[in-house]
């Protein structure tokens, strides 16, 4: 079974974990955000009187509520069986000191019987031929190793009542586990532990942890290790956690929002908390590089991946990371992960891992290099620190020296670099949004040389002289000026009249907006601009409200995208119409998912996101949007 819907996100610096809604743990990743990730199931289940076993994320019998610890990444599941009425409460938390996930289980007998409780664990871990996965008994839990990592599951308190390395999947199901090896060569590998008899009305609890090692240690340093772990007060580690979260979401509180006073508030502030609380779980906090979004399809059975830093969204988040205060983290990606990825030409490829290793990719996008210029200078509007720029000087210039060329080959007809992958990573062509971003780019770099000034000349291994920043400076003024004409005389139809995306099939798009925000080539009220408008509204609006991408979009069936929404209720803003703007902001808010997590795409039957829950540039635009609202 595929497990594409992240509902539940929590993690620390170094930690991510994604959680069904009903509790079952989809993905670990460790010590990145992207890479690795351990998990093909994690399964957990009770055994109550002479039952089989009773799976805590399906069963017939199960009824089920989960929510977060008000402004904390601590995760809890209710999970009802109403057969044997055993409630069960699964709290589920990183802590952040040390890189341990702690499960926490409540067993609470609603029943007027005695039940008798076991509880099994059975998982498997990613295997191949490099990094063969076994698995070998340990006295409180059982320790699953591959040459590159080891992952130690056990409980802090209750030993072993039985496990069982090798044929787990043969016996699992009946609640009974056993066998004579306590070492295997078995992928997959199932514990027990006796909870005993619960009385009607008395609650007994099972603290479990899981601990990876990424092969540091022999075995027996390992064992030494988990020892030490289950001294640990984990009550103790609950509380930190949940007051280190909520100091984060008060420090991070860039806009200020007060507590809200009726349901339409509401939903808003819980989408910005959340917000707050999801962006350090996709961020390298080394290096400062950003996933897109948690992990949902490593089968690539219906994309390319998500768990990657794209520059261009992180470019984004970027903005919304100096909205909430989180600087810092913007600094770091700039100073740090957009300097080590940058290839000599200048460029940006499609997209990396965040420890900056290029990335698997499919071509080039123009707009991915464009968007590091253009969000240097952003940042610097929000610091006012001439340092950061100066910093990011030869990066900047660097980029612009590619984009030149690109641009130049655009209007020779000749060169290698022309013709780049759309932002939506599909079409290869000459793209409205990707000169857009240029244009945004070269008036990026024309403030920075404004700020700067003249003792450009004079920075630390930047010994340019005056008079080729000042010919720099009068190149991309001309270029832009040729950008606009180009973008005017190529790209706007008058058949239809309105801006097309690209050269050769001149739909309609969401993107096309970019020209007025966030690049600044027309105005919003300018008439080509007001048609284009009309267009997108008579073309890419669904029924629902919610607006597609493009026209003819095909992807999981043409779905909305909250990223188009709140693109239109950003040109809305930018144009004045509040209402209008109202109305496609609306959308995104009843689209929200259960935990106020955006998702990527959203059902038009259901309107819940049905695709990448927890997608960083829909949170990122949403705090766009709220700064504009303010």
């Amino acid at each position: 079974m595929e497990k594409y819907l992240n509902e539940a996100i929590i993690g620390n610096k170094n930690m991510l974990v994604t959680f069904s809604g009903k509790g079952e743990m989809l993905r670990l990743s460790y010590p990145n955000k992207d890479n690795r990730q351990y998990l093909k199931y994690f399964h957990t289940g009770v055994k109550i009187n002479d039952s089989d076993l009773i799976y805590l994320h399906e069963d017939i019998n199960n009824v089920y509520k989960q929510y977060y610890d008000t402004d904390t990444n601590v995760l809890n599941t209710e999970i009802t069986n109403t057969y044997f009425n055993l409630k069960i409460l699964q709290t589920d938390f990183a802590t952040i000191k040390e890189d341990l996930l702690v499960k926490r289980y409540s067993f609470i007998n609603e029943n007027n019987i005695d039940l008798d409780v076991n509880f099994l664990i059975h998982s498997e871990l990613l295997s191949d031929q490099n990094n063969f996965v076994s698995g070998m008994r340990l006295d409180t839990g059982i320790v699953q190793y591959a040459h590159d990592f080891t992952v130690a599951t056990f409980s802090k308190e209750n030993k072993l009542l039985s496990y069982q390395i090798n044929g787990s999947k043969d016996s699992i199901k009946s609640g009974i586990i056993g066998g004579k090896d306590y070492i295997g060569m078995s992928k997959d590998s199932s514990v027990s532990f006796d909870i005993g008899k619960i009385k009607p009305g008395e609650k007994k609890e099972l603290d479990i942890c899981i601990y990876i090692d990424e092969n540091k240690r022999p075995m027996q340093e390992i064992e030494s290790e988990i020892e030490r772990i289950r001294k640990i007060d984990f009550n103790k580690e609950y509380v930190n956690t949940k007051t280190y979260w909520r100091k984060y979401v008060k420090d991070h509180n860039g806009l200020d929002l007060k507590e809200p006073t009726n349901s339409y508030e509401e939903k808003i502030y819980n989408i910005y908390r959340r917000s707050i609380l999801l962006f350090p779980l996709l961020t390298n906090q080394t290096t400062g590089g950003i996933i897109a979004a948690p992990e949902v399809d490593e089968d690539l059975t219906q994309c390319g991946r998500y768990a990657y830093c794209w520059p261009r969204d992180a470019v984004f988040i970027t903005k919304a990371l100096d909205i909430l205060k989180m600087t810092k983290e913007t600094e770091k990606f700039y100073n740090n992960f957009c300097r080590m990825t940058q290839s000599k030409n200048g460029m940006w490829e499609q997209r990396f891992y965040t420890d900056g290793k290029l990335a698997p990719c499919w071509g080039y996008q123009i707009d991915e290099t464009a968007s590091v210029v253009y969000g240097t200078y952003a940042h610097y509007e929000y610091t006012k620190s001439e340092e950061f720029l100066k910093d990011n000087l030869q990066m900047c210039e660097k980029a612009v020296d590619f984009l030149k060329r690109y641009v130049r080959d655009i209007f020779d007809g000749t060169g290698i670099y022309h013709v780049s992958y759309d932002l939506w990573e599909m079409y290869e062509g000459i793209h409205l949004y990707s000169l857009a971003s240029i244009f945004g780019a070269f008036n990026a770099m024309l403030n920075i040389y404004k700020v700067l000034g003249k003792n450009v000349s004079d920075f630390e291994n930047n010994r340019l002289k005056d008079e080729k920043v000042n010919k720099n400076i009068e190149e991309i003024s001309k270029l832009q000026v040729e950008i606009k004409k180009y973008i005017e005389e190529n790209l706007y139809d008058e058949n239809r009249k309105s801006f097309v995306r690209n050269t050769n099939d001149k739909r309609m798009d969401i993107s096309l907006l970019g020209a007025v925000y966030p690049f600044r080539v027309f105005s919003p009220k300018e008439k080509k601009v007001l048609n284009t408008v009309d267009n997108i509204n008579l073309t890419i609006r669904t029924y629902t409200g919610g607006y597609q991408r493009f026209e003819y979009d095909h992807y999981r069936n043409g779905a909305p995208w909250p990223i188009a929404n709140l693109w239109m209720t950003l040109y809305y803003l930018e144009t004045g119409e509040k209402k209008k703007a109202k109305e496609t902001f609306d959308f995104v808010l009843k689209t929200a998912g259960k935990h106020s997590l955006l998702g990527e795409q959203i059902d038009n039957n259901t309107l819940k996101p049905n695709w990448v829950i927890g997608l960083g540039w829909s949170h990122a635009m949403f705090i766009i949007v709220l700064e504009k609202l303010q």
